[in-house]
C-alpha cells in the first residue's frame, strides 16, 4: 500500500511508544510449513511467509528476506542450497581486471531476482497496515562477494581501479533492482553492506558511500525510505555514515549502539541491536527479556531509537523466543 514514508518516519520520531522493527522475515518458515530453500526460491512462499509474521508479531514494519547471495547469484555466483539455513556462497567469481571488465551488467529478474520482486509486490498486497520494506544488498557487500572478501580488502590497495569496475557495475545493477521493489509496491527497501564496516574512514568514504549515495538518491523519494543496515564494528565509521544522506539507520550487536545515537543527529531513525544468534536464537526467554528490558532502559531516551534485533533472525529461532522479545517491548512499555 502507497503511504507517504515522510510522514511515516516523522510519526515514529514523535511516538514514545515505538512498535519494535526486528529484521524478522526467515522463522515464519516456521509458521507456514516451508523449508528455507522453499522459502528463498519462491516469491509465493515469501509473501506467505511475510504475511503470517506480520499476523503473529506487532512490527513497526515488515522486513523482507535478508538474503545476501541473491544478487551475486544473479551475476553468476555459485551459491550452496540448505532446508534449514540461508543460502551460502561458493568462491571467487572474478579473479582479475580481464574477468571484471568482462562482468556483464545482469538484468533484473536474473536468478532468483525475480522471485523476491514477485514476494513483494504480492506481500503488499497481503500487508496494508505498516511498512512493507525489501531487503537489498549494498554495493560493496556485492563487490566482496564477487571477488571474495579479504581479496577485495587487498584490491582496495593494491589495485583500486580493478574494485571500482565492480562497484560500477554491481551499482548499475542494484539501482535498477531497487526500481523494481519501489514499482512492484515496497515503501522502501533495507540496504545490508556489512562489508564495509571492515573499512578504515578513508576507504568506506571511497569505496561504499558514494555508490550506497548513488543507488539512495535513485530511489528514495517522499513514498520510498533507504534504511541503511551495517551489522559491523562501525563505532570508529560514524562521521562516514552520518555523511550519507541517509534517515533510517541499522546497526547489529557488534557495537554499543547508545554509542551511535549519541554520534548520529537526532532526527534519523536507529533501530537495534539485540543479538539474533546468541540471544534470540539460543537464549532463554528469561535472557531475552532481561536484555531487552536492559537495552530500553538505556536508550529509549533517544527519541529517534527503535528496539530491533541487530541483524536477520536466523531461521529455527523458537517461537517462544520470538514472544519473549515482543512481551518485554510491551511491558516496558506498560511501565
Amino acid at each position: 500500500m502507497k503511504r507517504n514514508m515522510n510522514e511515516w518516519l516523522e510519526k515514529c520520531l514523535a511516538e514514545k511508544n515505538k512498535k519494535p522493527m526486528p529484521i524478522l522475515s526467515f522463522p515464519g518458515t516456521q509458521l507456514i510449513g516451508k523449508t528455507v530453500e522453499e522459502l528463498v526460491r519462491d516469491g509465493h512462499n515469501q509473501a506467505l511467509c511475510m504475511e503470517a509474521i506480520a499476523e503473529t508479531f506487532d512490527t513497526g514494519a515488515a522486513f523482507s528476506l535478508m538474503d545476501l547471495s541473491v544478487e551475486a547469484e544473479a551475476f553468476g555466483s555459485h551459491i550452496i542450497y540448505s532446508r534449514d539455513e540461508i543460502p551460502t556462497l561458493h568462491g571467487a567469481l572474478i579473479h582479475d581486471e580481464e574477468e571484471a571488465k568482462a562482468l556483464q551488467v545482469q538484468g533484473v529478474g536474473a536468478g532468483r531476482t525475480g522471485e523476491c520482486i514477485k514476494g513483494i509486490e504480492e506481500a503488499c498486497q497481503r500487508i496494508t497496515d505498516r511498512p512493507v520494506l525489501a531487503g537489498i544488498i549494498g554495493p560493496y557487500s556485492l563487490a566482496g562477494r564477487l571477488l571474495d572478501m579479504t581479496e577485495i580488502m587487498i584490491l582496495c590497495y593494491e589495485d583500486p581501479e580493478l574494485v571500482e569496475t565492480v562497484l560500477e557495475k554491481v551499482t548499475q545493477f542494484l539501482i535498477e533492482y531497487a526500481k523494481a521493489f519501489k514499482a512492484a509496491g515496497a515503501n522502501g527497501i533495507a540496504m545490508a553492506e556489512p562489508a564495509a564496516g571492515l573499512l578504515s574512514p578513508s576507504l568506506i568514504a571511497e569505496f561504499s558511500n558514494p555508490y550506497v549515495e548513488r543507488i539512495r538518491s535513485a530511489v528514495e523519494d517522499e513514498n520510498f525510505l533507504f534504511l541503511y543496515h551495517n551489522c559491523g564494528t562501525v563505532i570508529p565509521l560514524m562521521k562516514e555514515l552520518g555523511e550519507l544522506n541517509v534517515r533510517a539507520y541499522s546497526f547489529g550487536n557488534a557495537i554499543d549502539i547508545e554509542e551511535a545515537l549519541k554520534a548520529l543527529p537526532s532526527d534519523r531513525l536507529v533501530i537495534g541491536n539485540i543479538d539474533p544468534a546468541g540471544i534470540l536464537r539460543s537464549g532463554t526467554p528469561e535472557v531475552i527479556v532481561e536484555e531487552t528490558i536492559k537495552l530500553l532502559e538505556r536508550c529509549s531516551k533517544y527519541p529517534n531509537f527503535v528496539l530491533a534485533s541487530g541483524c536477520d533472525i536466523p531461521p529455527q529461532t523458537p517461537m517462544e523466543n520470538l514472544k519473549a522479545f515482543f512481551d518485554a517491548a510491551e511491558k516496558f512499555r506498560e511501565r
